[in-house]
């Protein structure tokens, strides 16, 4: 049997319903229109949705790295993390936070986590679905999660996540950070909310208020399919033409763009490399 056509409108329906107002009802009637039968968006769905089998590039008992999950002090309760080290780390190295998308943090995240030690960082990917007891494994539920939490209350965890690598015994006190999607938009919050963020990677995240863009002091690479400017920051954009939303997201095989994701992952760690030294 050929592998069903997905076709950009499929795509287009499929951010919809994870990003904006589709349900699931509404996105599989949508589907099935542009499929041509319902068996069809049967079987388009799974395509386009990320697939947690495909999520471990790294394995999860790599001899490489030191992993654990871990719970420290938020803003005003305890956080749930996924903190990575490479087992053979020399001396302190830089701290990268690895922010995840609306789905929570899930195994590709994890999986993001432990590339991003495999370079030399220590990684901590925080759950900030902390507050209302955690990811759940359903992401619609995930999604659903998302939308009930406290916008101030995510830049507050995000910031006392700075305050808690930078006197982490494994840290050199230089903190950076990534994020996707929801993340990528609390990179840049987080920017304007954390002075002594030595650097943020915002990947195709909402921009943060253009009035409050004055207040960032961290330098920014900025991953996007001019307020800056006025305010004279360090930052660098680059724009990935013919790609989709999530390019970098590699267990959603019909967003993923594997070149896109290879490029901006080598010219992210370089930027952290050379802001967090």
């Amino acid at each position: 049997m050929s592998k069903p056509q997905i076709t950009q409108a499929m795509i287009n329906a499929y951010d919809e319903y994870t990003h904006l107002t589709l349900d699931r009802r509404g996105f599989m009637e949508k589907l099935t229109k542009l499929a041509g039968s319902s068996a069809a968006a049967a079987a388009i769905a799974p395509l386009l949705a990320a697939n947690a089998a495909r999520a471990a590039v790294v394995p999860e008992d790599d001899a490489r790295l030191n992993a654990e999950d871990i719970t420290y002090p938020g803003a005003d309760g305890e956080m749930k993390g996924y903190l990575v080290r490479p087992a053979d780390q020399q001396g302190r190295l830089g701290a990268v936070i690895v922010i995840h998308e609306n789905r929570g943090l899930n195994e590709h995240i994890r999986d993001v986590a432990r590339r991003m030690a495999l370079d030399g960082f220590v990684a901590l990917a925080p759950d900030f679905l902390s507050p209302l007891g955690g990811t759940p494994q359903d992401e619609d539920r995930a999604r659903e999660m998302i939308g009930q939490l406290d916008a101030a209350q995510n830049i507050a965890n995000g910031v006392a996540t700075v305050t808690f690598l930078e006197g982490h015994e494994s840290s050199n006190g230089k903190v950076g950070a990534i994020g996707f999607c929801w993340g990528g938009g609390l990179v840049n919050n987080l920017a304007v909310s954390a002075p002594t963020l030595d650097a943020g990677v915002a990947y195709y995240g909402a921009q943060p208020d253009p009035e409050k863009v004055d207040e960032i002091s961290a330098p920014l690479l900025l991953h996007y399919r001019s307020a800056l400017d006025a305010a004279g920051k360090e930052y660098t954009i680059h724009i990935y033409q013919g790609v989709n939303h999530a390019f970098n997201n590699d267990t959603s095989e019909a967003r993923y763009n594997k070149e896109a994701a290879d490029l901006a992952w080598r010219r992210t760690v370089d930027f952290l490399k050379e802001k967090l030294a």
